[in-house]
């Protein structure tokens, strides 16, 4: 979301400095493993549906300028129990705005779909204009362009605090004191410790991602298999995953990637065992065993991610409240990477104009009273 917005504003002729803790990409937070998943028929909530149909076009510019692709056409291949949120909030979306999904029986989905066995009580879904975007090298372009529009980025620099001074802010780091007429905080799992009234507001989790050697692996290849996303039937949240990527294109790590979305164990980002445990692959094996079995071969390599959940697990993007110079991103709850190009344009709407034409009022700080 910083990289986004960075770009956005220095574009825009505004004088932007950018302050990363860590590196551009790095793997501590919530965008590491080469792959995001992106789609339209969202099941959270419908009101996402015009940002992403924003997010979609600003991927492609942010394509068409550096003449890098980012979105990959995959399509997405959703399972179910028919009345699992997942199930009826993708064909809602889908009705009230027009997307493109695909109602397909058992025998259809077994036929089209070889790879997984589904529960015969399972509804099978798919959306063809759903993929994954590179997440690594989405951050690096919008900072690399940021930097060609002016932008000041400053890697390894941590912010230690901010404050109201005068008619500005100042910002210190463990390296320098900087002052701004705008400030604008996409700390992501570190968004609690840089905005302390949120705090209490956001939950942060440890989420395990991993990648699998698999049987007939030419099965699982980008190219004759989709992205998919399968809401179990026995545990809370869904299964997700994507092809099998080339390393020589998309490099490490090699295999089939999947992860559980639902929030895991609490942490501190400060503070993350980045270990797999017992639990995190029991987790997983359950998956394997039940929708590709018999393919697991063995576990390649594995991730931790941080997801920041909110209360609802709705974004929150607004002004500070107290803080008319002020705006907050956080609070993105494990599906915020496929709005980062949309994101940054309203972060950037808001630090400059005070307010947004992209409808953003679901997500505003009011909801929490």
């Amino acid at each position: 979301m910083g990289s986004s917005t960075c770009y956005f504003l220095s574009q825009r002729g505004y004088k932007v400095l950018g302050l990363e803790q860590f590196d551009i990409s790095h793997e501590f937070g919530s965008h590491a493993g080469q792959s995001r998943i992106i789609r339209k028929a969202y099941f959270e909530h419908s009101d996402y549906v015009p940002l992403l149909n924003r997010a979609y076009e600003n991927w492609k510019k942010l394509e068409d300028e550096t003449g890098e692709q980012i979105y990959f056409r995959t399509g997405l291949v959703y399972f179910g129990p028919p009345e699992h949120q997942v199930i009826k909030g993708s064909k809602q979306s889908a009705y009230l705005y027009g997307i493109e999904i695909e109602t397909l029986d058992a025998s259809l989905s077994a036929e089209r779909f070889p790879q997984f066995n589904i529960p015969g009580d399972f509804e099978c879904l798919h959306e063809p204009d759903a993929g994954f975007l590179t997440p690594e090298k989405a951050i690096r372009l919008y900072a690399q362009q940021a930097k060609k529009h002016g932008a000041e980025i400053h890697i390894k620099e941590k912010v230690l605090d901010w404050k109201k001074d005068g008619d500005g802010i100042a910002v210190r780091t463990n390296k320098d004191e900087y002052r701004c007429t705008r400030l604008v905080i996409t700390a992501g799992a570190w968004a609690g410790k840089m905005i302390p009234s949120f705090r209490e507001k956001l939950k942060i989790t440890r989420q395990f991602v991993a990648w699998i050697d698999v049987n007939e692996e030419n099965d699982f290849r980008l190219g004759n298999f989709p992205c998919w996303l399968i809401a179990d039937n026995k545990k809370p949240g869904a299964y997700y995953g994507f092809p099998i990527l080339p390393t020589e294109k998309f490099g490490q790590p090699a295999g089939l990637k999947l992860a559980h979305h639902h929030p895991d164990g609490e942490t501190d980002p400060d503070a993350v065992n980045r270990k797999p445990t017992n639990g995190d692959e029991e987790n997983l094996k359950y998956a394997l065993d039940k929708y590709f079995p018999g393919r697991l071969n063995s576990l390649l390599t594995s991730k931790i991610c941080l997801y920041a959940n909110s209360p609802d697990v709705n974004f929150i993007i607004d002004k500070l409240p107290g803080y008319e110079d002020v705006v907050i991103a956080c609070g993105f709850s494990g599906h915020g990477f496929k709005f980062v190009s949309v994101v940054g344009e309203i972060l950037a709407d808001l630090a400059t104009n005070g307010k947004t034409e992209l409808p953003i009022d679901f997500l505003s700080t009011k909801r929490f009273g």
